[in-house]
């Protein structure tokens, strides 16, 4: 079996396994898989299977950490700190171990934006607008998180839902596909990133055909950030839909408190 081959089927198990230990929560089947995905790093090439080594760790968090909507303190922290080492070990490693810069937040492209890029925010929260409330009627996945009422719950939930919309930049697009693409077309490494991208966001509750629209958007932002180089300019639009998702659940659960949509 050549490289290439192994190449793509070192990262094709580590997507099964990251749709089955974190999307399905299914740990009996997950690990095997996961460990299989790292050991078949053995057969290829060094700066491959060192490069690849980071990503199996990172996906190994993600599976020990009870990735949920629950917005109680306790488990906000639990959950900031198991994601941030999920993001910060790749870039310590990228930065002061391999010293090769794969993982890198870029923050700004140096540049105004263009008036195209202001419009395309614009139009991702237009989309966001017309097609998030439906989806969570019709899908009922609004159901997957808790009813917010007060205002500290709320909150919370706002501060959740932007919080955990940066870290899959953070990680899904400045470290997976920042690795990935190093090693194979930009059009697998974001295929693969979408992946993974989409199987951590139906653990957290995009059930339904919810998988289908955040792999496309998934997609979206990995072509993006190709294009822009941008940091900020992704986590723009990211931002913007998901302060579009914070008020249709609110609307959903409760459409008195948020009640701006057409459905």
């Amino acid at each position: 079996m050549n490289k290439p081959v192994t190449k793509y089927l070192s990262v094709t198990l580590l997507c099964l396994a990251t749709i089955i230990l974190v999307g399905l929560n299914n740990q009996l089947v997950g690990w095997p898989i996961l460990f299989l995905s790292a050991f078949s790093l053995l057969f290829n090439h060094r700066d491959f299977a060192k490069d690849l080594i980071i990503i199996h760790v990172s996906v190994a968090i993600l599976g020990l950490t009870p990735i949920t909507t629950d917005t109680s303190y306790g488990h906000i922290i639990e959950m900031s700190l198991a994601l941030s080492a999920a993001v910060a070990l790749p870039f310590i490693f990228s930065k002061y171990i391999y010293k090769n810069n794969k993982v890198k937040f870029q923050f700004h492209h140096q540049r105004k934006w263009y008036k195209k890029e202001i419009f395309y925010v614009a139009v991702a929260g237009l989309i966001a607008y017309l097609l998030l409330p439906f989806y969570l009627q019709n899908t009922g996945a609004y159901l997957n998180w808790p009813s917010q009422t007060d205002t500290s719950s709320i909150i919370r939930l706002f501060i959740g839902t932007n919080g955990l919309g940066i870290w899959d930049e953070l990680f899904f697009i400045c470290t997976v596909l920042g690795v990935l693409r190093h090693h194979f077309s930009f059009k697998w490494a974001n295929f693969f990133q979408a992946i993974m991208f989409s199987s951590f966001l139906y653990e957290l509750g995009f059930t339904g055909w919810g998988p289908i629209m955040v792999f496309i958007f998934a997609l979206t932002q990995g072509y993006i950030f190709k294009k822009t180089e941008s940091l900020l300019y992704v986590i723009s639009i990211h931002l913007t839909v998901d302060l579009i998702l914070f008020l249709a659940l609110i609307n959903a659960h409760n459409s008195a408190l948020a009640d701006i949509f057409l459905l």
